[in-house]
């Protein structure tokens, strides 16, 4: 089930807002709290982080959810990780304030566990590196919101690169490895010189254990044109590389705006011809890593203030689950193109479009993947 791994057609699912909080996918964890993010709720709880946390990992995703995303016809995971996976020394930043070393240790059991699961239930692994130290895009995703200085220090770059290692390391010998991500969502503002150092770097930190046979490396676009990545990482010099690209329709005015018929459209024409430029012009695969159903803001109301009212709340209830189900399918018929996709996320609390899970069960995506 394992063999011939490389070039394999991918259609997975990302476990976010396991290991990595994000307050919107999990907003019972924060009630009553002012964080905003997991650097922010490890501050601020101090060691009752500990205990809840660590509930957090055991229950949120546990054995069965493999097995049912095995059933379903999935046949990856991508599993965001912070830096501090391992535990200390990562390097310090202000944000810890008096604490040296505020994030919960324990995440690296949960991990050797998932990848053991992944191995029983016949699914491919990407290891995603989420969360960088000094946070490498001011999100809430990244560690710390509204911080970006990852690339201002030389010991956070390096510590990235030290995290990427370990983990090539320590599950080089999982036949569940499919890739490993050099990192997430860095900022656009991030100079691409930069950014290309570090997955160069990366590359040989994580080909010193893992052959491209068996693991590709996956290198995000930092939110740029693709262009700007011709020619880079090409075979023969570097094998089983991997173009990583995020899709949504939901965070800028201009697709909030949307009817349905817009959205539609963006997915199935726009995206589509999108696709076709960027396959023919990069020599590099293409995974979608992240995409979903959301088309509003609504998700941000947890902490964003202001109205969310968008162009889906003139339709009924009927109407919103065929325009589910259509918006889904015209992703889905695009984003085949490519060599892999993973839908974000398998699990949330409260938002019905970015949980894969309802999203199936709800109709709104097939229910056989295979």
């Amino acid at each position: 089930m394992f063999e011939n791994k490389r070039r394999e057609k991918v259609r997975g699912v990302n476990l976010g807002g396991w290991l990595v909080l994000e307050k919107w996918m999990t907003p019972s964890l924060f009630e009553g709290l002012e964080a905003l993010d997991e650097t922010a709720y490890c501050v601020e709880l101090g060691e009752r982080a500990g205990p809840l946390l660590k509930q957090h990992w055991n229950s949120f995703i546990t054995w069965d959810d493999f097995a049912w995303l095995a059933k379903t016809g999935i046949n990856a995971v991508r599993i965001p990780v912070g830096h501090w996976i391992f535990g200390p020394d990562y390097p310090y930043h202000a944000a810890y304030g008096s604490l040296r070393y505020p994030f919960v240790q324990g995440g690296i059991d949960i991990l050797d566990q998932a990848m053991k699961w992944a191995v029983e239930c016949g699914l491919h692994v990407v290891l995603d590196l989420h969360a960088a130290p000094g946070c490498q895009n001011g999100f809430d995703n990244g560690g710390i919101q509204n911080v970006c200085e990852w690339h201002t220090q030389p010991a956070f770059i390096d510590y990235s690169l030290t995290v990427l290692e370990r983990l090539a390391e320590r599950y080089a010998s999982s036949p569940a490895l499919h890739a490993i991500q050099t990192l997430n969502e860095p900022r656009w503002d991030i100079a691409t010189d930069v950014l290309k150092q570090y997955h160069l770097e990366a590359y040989q930190r994580i080909r010193q254990h893992c052959q491209p046979e068996q693991v590709a490396v996956v290198v995000h676009d930092g939110f740029r044109s693709y262009k700007e990545y011709q020619g880079f990482m090409s075979e023969p010099d570097y094998q089983n590389v991997v173009f990583d690209i995020h899709r949504y329709q939901c965070f800028v005015q201009e697709d909030i705006d949307l009817d349905i018929y817009g959205h539609i459209q963006k997915a199935a024409i726009d995206w589509k011809n999108e696709a076709d430029d960027i396959i023919n012009g990069l020599t590099l695969p293409v995974y979608v890593s992240e995409w979903s159903l959301g088309m509003d803001k609504n998700v941000f109301s947890l902490w964003a203030e202001g109205s969310f009212n968008h162009t889906l709340t003139a339709i009924d209830t009927v109407q919103l689950s065929i325009a589910n189900r259509a918006f889904a399918a015209a992703q889905l018929i695009t984003f085949e193109k490519y060599l892999g996709w993973f839908f974000w996320s398998y699990k949330t609390e409260t938002t019905p479009e970015w949980c894969f899970r309802d999203c199936v069960e709800r109709g709104w995506l097939p229910d056989k993947f295979a």
